[in-house]
């Protein structure tokens, strides 16, 4: 009975990091979507390269270019959350570990709490650069719209 009370804030203390590798795991899916869409619009403009005229071929050419440098954003922004992950489910590890083999590690928790809030920083920012790629992507195809359709 006494080692279930000697766990219990083990497993409180350790709650954050768990909720931290959740909502991850939903970013992650946002972003694995978001590549999963830049590679299906690639392809479909890949696609119209074949039967396109020049000033067509040269607009697609700029939105598989964008796409290019939005799908390298979000590979390294999928790469730094799952490093982020990592790290927390580390940290989750060190948390019970330090209290079972009587270790004080507070330098080793605060390293992998702290490496896993600055790669999960990081991965956002990445995120973000996309976001703002995929507005650019949007302006070209629009005017490409406005140029075949006259309203200039």
């Amino acid at each position: 009975m006494e080692s279930v009370e000697y766990l219990i804030p083990v497993i409180q203390t350790a709650i954050g990091p768990v909720i931290l590798i959740s909502g991850l795991g939903l970013l992650l899916l946002t972003m694995t979507n978001r590549l999963g869409r830049i590679i299906d619009r690639s392809r479909s403009l890949s696609c119209e390269l074949d039967s396109a005229g020049e000033e067509v071929c040269r607009r697609v050419g700029m939105e598989i270019d964008i796409l290019w440098s939005r799908a390298r954003l979000i590979r390294v922004a999928i790469m730094l959350a799952s490093l982020s992950c990592l790290f927390a489910s580390l940290l989750v590890i060190a948390l019970f570990l330090s209290p079972l083999v009587a270790l004080d590690l507070p330098l080793l928790i605060s390293f992998l709490f702290i490496t896993s809030m600055i790669f999960l920083i990081a991965a956002l920012v990445f995120f973000l650069l996309d976001v703002n790629r995929t507005l650019t992507a949007l302006k070209i195809e629009l005017d490409g719209h406005r140029d075949r359709h006259g309203n200039g």
